[in-house]
């Protein structure tokens, strides 16, 4: 078992991590129940983890409800957020409950901000079940729903009260789902841990095969890695969360060209944009060409898209620049960008022209179409 606590004072919460967690969860959550039943939220998908949940949760004397929502990136929205506070307020929820949110990051991010706004706020627990939920979107409290305009444009910061992770939850995701997670692996890699992304490079085809250890170490280390920036910079007003965005903003605009859609699941998106990020930096001679090559060399290794075209993404830069102009981080006009000087050396870059992003991502059409 790895314990690892998101310290934000008062607010404090421990992240577990365990194989054959889930089926031992009720001992961790009864003491949240306070002797009402809880509700859970999930999706079709997650069934079978929610009949295991139920289990633990009845032999912990703890009585729950399960509300079974559609799967998929359709479901932040407007409409399911509805429905979904209409259903908790049905249920009776009160401001000291605590909601269960059982799946990957759409049910954590919808559950999340379903929480800081019913009853102007109750408590919720994260209990992800997906690789990209485990190692980021679950902890941190960035709570969100999708809007015409982009993504995660409408949202709130609301810490849960405890995160419960069992990497055995892993073993029934398609590979892809796995792989597309993994991207947020690397990405601590390559923000600030150059140890790590060596370690990537010789345990991620173990970690993508079904290893026991190399899953629970990854999991453990990156969620480490993002508590400690949490710590320091809980709503991203010193510059030092950004780095986590890393890839992002390349990455949402191919999203977003998507449809935000299973044709480029997010962390597909994810790995394409941070080998963009890494081709423009050694585009402004911000790091080399070698970098550049063993970023993607590894992306590619492990069958994640390297470019906007390896992602099925064939618009032109105009095109996808004009939807980083709805990103979140757009501020007086200017978008940062997370840029490299080497791996291991992220940075946030403030004076970036969109217009030379556009060029840049022109050529690397013309590159992929030669």
């Amino acid at each position: 078992m790895s314990i690892i606590t998101v310290e934000l004072g008062a607010r404090s919460y421990k992240v577990i991590v365990e194989n054959g967690l889930l089926a031992r969860a009720g001992e961790h959550l009864a003491p949240l129940s306070r002797g009402r039943t809880m509700a859970i939220v999930t999706d079709e998908n997650v069934r079978p983890h929610l009949a295991t949940l139920q289990a633990s949760l009845s032999a912990a004397g703890v009585a729950s409800e399960a509300i079974i929502l559609p799967p998929g990136e359709g479901s932040k929205s407007w409409a399911t957020l509805e429905l979904l506070t209409d259903r908790l307020l049905d249920l009776g929820i009160e401001r000291g409950d605590h909601v269960i949110a059982l799946g990957g990051g759409v049910i954590g991010d919808l559950v999340g901000f379903a929480c800081s706004i019913v009853k102007r706020g109750c408590g919720f627990v994260q209990i992800p079940t997906t690789l990209l939920a485990q190692v980021d979107s679950s902890v941190g409290g960035k709570t969100a729903i999708n809007s015409r305009a982009g993504k995660n444009l409408v949202g709130a910061f609301h810490q849960p009260a405890l995160v419960l992770v069992d990497p055995t939850t892993l073993d029934t995701l398609p590979l892809r789902q796995v792989r597309a997670g993994y991207a947020e692996v690397v990405k601590y890699g390559l923000i600030d841990d150059f140890e790590f992304f060596e370690w990537c490079e010789a345990n991620a085809a173990a970690l993508l095969a079904g290893d026991a250890d190399a899953r629970t170490y990854a999991i453990a280390h990156s969620i480490a890695a993002k508590a400690r920036i949490v710590a320091e910079d809980e709503y991203e007003t010193t510059g030092k969360r950004a780095l986590l965005n890393l890839g992002h903003t390349f990455g949402h605009a191919l999203e977003a060209e998507a449809g935000f859609s299973d044709r480029l699941l997010h962390g597909e998106g994810v790995a394409a944009g941070m080998a963009l990020a890494f081709g423009y930096s050694a585009r402004r001679g911000l790091c080399t060409g070698q970098d550049v090559a063993r970023v993607t060399a590894h992306l590619r290794a492990i069958g994640l898209p390297d470019s906007a075209p390896a992602a099925n993404i064939n618009a032109d830069g105009t095109t996808l620049v004009a939807h980083m102009l709805h990103d979140k981080k757009m501020d007086a006009g200017t978008l940062p960008f997370l840029l490299a000087r080497g791996i291991g050396k992220t940075f946030v870059d403030k004076s970036v022209e969109l217009a030379d992003v556009t060029r840049f991502l022109d050529e690397q059409r013309e590159m992929a179409a030669a």
